[in-house]
């Protein structure tokens, strides 16, 4: 088993890390809020008082962080964990972030002597509660290989994307398809409603009929049809809006860098910045079908 270090344990690191230590791995983790730190350490892990700390004497660094400010500033700025590692040490990043970022941390890894992987990750708190995540990687082939044993606790199906930022890409487009996607499918359910169609007949015949999906079958944005989605428990996250916003922000960067056309993200990214600026950031994604139906779905 690995000595493991790992920044930023909260809502998708913190079960993520909780798994790595279930699975006999050694943990030292580090992050900013107090009460995300102790629930960690109480799992088991040892407690890290700086990045650099918990980067140090360890295997494997994972980082699991908001944006790509942060996961900058804790590889080569005031976190110090290039500066902080052994030789060997391999370097995860799990967080979402833009593509150029990613990249310029694989750069910076590379120039002090280090592997690093881009790994995001898709499934929510439930995916990484379960350890049945998808991971979307990239680095080289060689990296990939290094760093499955450790993917292979967090997640469930993992795959390699390709080169440096790829798996950022990825997680980019992914997350802009289950955008569109979940606002397609609140759409026609209150257009059924609207028709007076029974909502289960509705799920029945979609989810074997073309416009099935999985956010559909898995993550249904109305109560009761499938048990265990945040409809079902007033939409408390998952996957937060304010997340989701953040990722298609990223999705539409892309877009606008390399001159591709993407109407139906830049739909999806206004809808969602309302959703968000209506005071439901902290709610579940999949809320916005009380948006888009303008009154609390029953």
């Amino acid at each position: 088993m690995a000595k493991i270090g790992f920044i930023g344990v909260g809502n998708m690191g913190g079960p993520m890390a909780q798994n790595l230590i279930k699975d006999g791995h050694e943990l030292k983790a580090f992050d900013l809020v107090g009460q995300t730190l102790s629930r960690i350490v109480n799992a088991g892990a040892a407690q890290a008082s700086s990045p650099a700390d918990a980067a140090s004497g360890v295997e494997a660094v994972v980082t699991m962080l908001p944006a790509g400010r942060h996961v900058s500033d804790v590889y080569t700025g005031s976190g110090e964990v290039l500066a902080s590692i052994d030789p060997g040490t391999l370097l995860i990043d799990s967080s979402t972030i833009d593509v150029a970022t990613s990249r310029e941390m694989h750069q910076a890894a590379a120039d002090a002597g280090y592997e690093m992987l881009d790994a995001p990750v898709s499934g929510g708190v439930t995916g990484a509660e379960a350890g049945t995540l998808t991971i979307m990687c990239g680095g080289s082939a060689e990296t990939f290989v290094r760093a499955k044993p450790f993917l292979d606790v967090i997640g469930k199906n993992i795959f390699h994307a390709g080169g440096p930022g790829a798996g950022q890409a990825a997680k980019a487009c992914n997350n802009m398809l289950l955008a569109i996607n979940m606002i397609g499918i609140s759409e026609a359910f209150n257009l059924s409603d609207a028709l007076g169609l029974d909502r289960q007949t509705l799920f029945d015949i979609v989810g074997t009929a073309s416009g099935g999906s999985w956010a559909l079958s898995n993550y249904c944005p109305v109560p009761e049809l499938v048990p265990t989605t945040p409809a079902n428990k007033n939409y408390n996250p998952g996957f937060t809006g304010a997340m989701m916003l953040k990722d298609l922000k990223l999705s539409q960067d892309a877009a606008q860098s390399l001159d591709v056309t993407s109407p139906l993200g830049a739909a999806a990214t206004m809808l969602f910045s309302m959703y968000c600026n209506g005071g439901n950031d902290g709610d579940d994604f999949s809320g916005i079908i009380r948006m888009l139906r303008g009154s609390k779905v029953e």
